[in-house]
């Protein structure tokens, strides 16, 4: 299904939708519904061209002659029977008709009634032909197609709406004939017979003098309109129309180059109607006698106005395009396509001046050569994009310039282009993210959780405390071991000493040999030792009792087994003073001493302690290590 909004905005010529928005706005004014509806919609729907545009409204559509008039269309004219008006609306065919249901109760006589828009549509002569499209608020684009027309013209068949549509109205058969030589398309079968009945019947007799002149008004109307005259010929029904008028009448070599200027100017943009050009060379050869009464059956009088008045319209354009203001070739092309198109199609067909001419091979060829020059290339260079305001009204007056031998180097170019240039936009900022302070609710969690692990960590006085209590315990029995292997003990406690002394390596006095025997000076000593930083040695000496050098070799926080190897490790280090003494003598008295030293040099500090004291083992276990951590945190 087409999107009929989309065909309304893109498929109708700028001038076709300006006068579709007038009259749609008069409708509504009068408080009218309005609709697309007949040939419009079925050319629309098939992409065919649209030639002219039919409107219905619900209401007297002779009502909306003023105010068309006052919106700048030329009535053409009228059909009080059937409230139907025919205007000119700035090079668009239009006609605005009432709905309406018909009844026949003679052929060829019709009797109108006002109904709605459903009942217009089924009235109407062909299935193709009974489809229309609101251009109401609230509606607009939606399609009204009660007979299924959009069938038809996907099968490219004419159907019938009524199967008595061509005896009741005889014009049914000269539509029929115009829209098959038009399209191609064919009759239904049924529809060819009807039509061969009626023909056979000569029902073509009772056609009513309005339908008649309206009939031969359309040939000149078709985009092919010798075509169309000649169909009408073969099929007999010019002999009941006009038979004055046939197609020995007309100028067909003019036709044929009247069609191809046509072409010229619909490539260059022109859009003109060819309903007057072709009217005159249909009936050049007429005589004047019958050529006015075929004018006078003609129910647009206005469009008789317009056949007539074309020559003198070709020779007021013929004057201004010769005059001195419009020699430019810029100005000839802005005359060209603004004036009045009927009449530029018929001077380019008809004028022999040679100036005029000229001016028109340059029109075709020359001139529109200039649009290959425009620099994109460069206005892209210089941020003119076509999303800019004012873009394309910036290209024609380039194509323009250029047309007249200006701005040739690249220097005029720019220096041309460098007042619309827009400025260039400021360079990207990147955005880095820095480190987010700490709230204060992180930094106080982290300062709660240092707070637990120095709770976790033993103070010194709590090590010194336990260091004493070890330390009595263990020197007494220190001194028993003494009285019963007084050389072994020495050495194997200045083997225990060696990876204290690496760690907390401070100088000690002779006074603390000396007083090694009393706890309380030890413990003294112990205190004083803890601001000494130890020195470098030859060799490694082994470290006396001290608190602090101890509590540096603890591991990392948090760990229960920290502060059990702590707290063995200071009655090491107490021990190993004492043995520092009888280390020389040690070393020469008692040779076989040092073996058990020796198998184990590098086992962990506690290890040494427990093997020559094994009563200081199970003393040590009695002393829960993790308790006072546990009850801290």
């Amino acid at each position: 299904m087409p999107d009929y909004v989309y065909l309304l905005e893109n498929r109708l010529s700028p001038t076709q939708q300006y006068s579709l928005t007038k009259v749609r706005d008069v409708a509504r004014a009068h408080g009218m519904n309005v609709f697309l509806s007949g040939g419009a919609v079925r050319d629309l729907t098939t992409g065919s061209p649209v030639r002219d545009l039919d409107v219905t409204v619900q209401g007297n559509a002779l009502k909306l002659k003023k105010d068309m008039e006052k919106a700048g269309a030329v009535l053409w004219g009228e059909h009080e029977a059937s409230h139907t008006l025919f205007f000119w609306f700035h090079g668009v065919r239009l006609e605005v008709s009432s709905a309406r249901r018909e009844h026949y109760p003679k052929p060829g006589k019709p009797v109108y009634e006002w109904g709605p828009i459903l009942d217009d549509l089924r009235r109407r002569d062909f299935t193709a032909n009974a489809m229309a499209v609101s251009l109401n608020e609230g509606s607009y684009g939606l399609l009204l197609d009660p007979l299924n027309g959009i069938a038809d013209l996907e099968a490219r068949t004419l159907r019938l709406v009524s199967p008595y549509g061509f005896i009741e109205d005889p014009s049914r058969l000269l539509r029929a004939t115009r829209l098959m030589a038009r399209t191609g398309w064919e009759l239904d079968e049924r529809s060819k017979i009807r039509y061969q009945n009626a023909k056979d019947d000569n029902a073509i007799d009772a056609i009513s003098p309005y339908l008649k002149g309206y009939e031969l008004e359309e040939i000149g109307h078709e985009e092919d309109a010798l075509k169309a005259l000649k169909a009408l010929e073969n099929e007999g029904w010019m002999k009941h129309l006009d038979p004055a008028w046939t197609s020995a009448r007309a100028d067909l070599a003019g036709l044929e180059a009247l069609h191809a200027t046509l072409i010229q100017l619909l490539i260059q943009g022109i859009h003109p109607d060819l309903s007057a050009a072709q009217m005159e060379l249909l009936t050049a050869k007429m005589p004047p006698k019958d050529l006015s009464a075929l004018k006078k059956m003609f129910p647009r009088q206005g469009f008789v106005k317009q056949w007539e008045g074309i020559d003198e319209a070709a020779k007021e354009f013929q004057k201004e395009l010769l005059d001195k203001k419009n020699a430019a070739p810029s100005a000839t092309w802005k005359l060209l396509t603004s004036y009045a198109p009927e009449a530029v199609l018929w001077l380019a067909f008809t004028s022999k001046n040679a100036a005029v001419q000229t001016r028109f091979k340059n029109f075709y060829t020359v001139w529109p050569e200039a649009r290959q020059k425009i620099p994109t290339t460069l206005m892209l260079e210089m941020r003119i994009t076509p999303d800019l305001p004012g873009y394309d009204q910036l290209v024609q007056e380039i194509f323009f310039q250029l047309m007249d031998g200006k701005l040739t180097t690249d220097e005029e170019m720019r220096a041309f282009l460098e007042p619309h240039s827009p400025p260039a936009p400021p360079p990207p900022v990147s955005i880095r993210r820095t480190r987010t302070k700490k709230s204060e609710a992180k930094l106080k969690a982290e300062e709660d959780e240092d707070a637990l692990d120095e709770d976790a960590l033993p103070s010194p006085a709590d090590l010194d405390l336990e260091i004493d209590d070890d330390g009595e315990e263990e020197e007494g029995e220190g001194e028993e071991a003494d009285e019963d292997l007084p050389i072994a003990k020495p050495v194997k406690a200045k083997a225990a000493a060696k990876p204290a002394a690496a760690k907390a390596a401070a100088p000690v006095s002779p006074a603390h040999h000396q007083e090694h025997a009393k706890p309380a000076a030890a413990k003294a000593e112990a205190k004083h030792a803890v601001p000494v930083k130890p020195a470098p040695a030859a060799k490694p000496a082994p470290a006396p009792k001290s608190g602090p050098p101890a509590k540096a070799a603890a591991p990392p926080p948090k760990k229960a087994p920290a502060k059990a190897t702590i707290k063995k490790a200071a009655p090491a280090a107490k021990k190993a003073a004492p043995a520092k003494q009888a280390a020389k003598p040690a070393k020469k008295a008692a040779k076989p001493a040092p073996k058990p030293s020796a198998k184990h040099p590098k086992k962990p500090l506690v290890a040494p302690v427990r093997k020559p004291a094994p009563k200081s083992a199970p003393k040590a276990a009695k002393k829960p290590v993790a308790k006072p951590v546990k009850k801290k945190r």
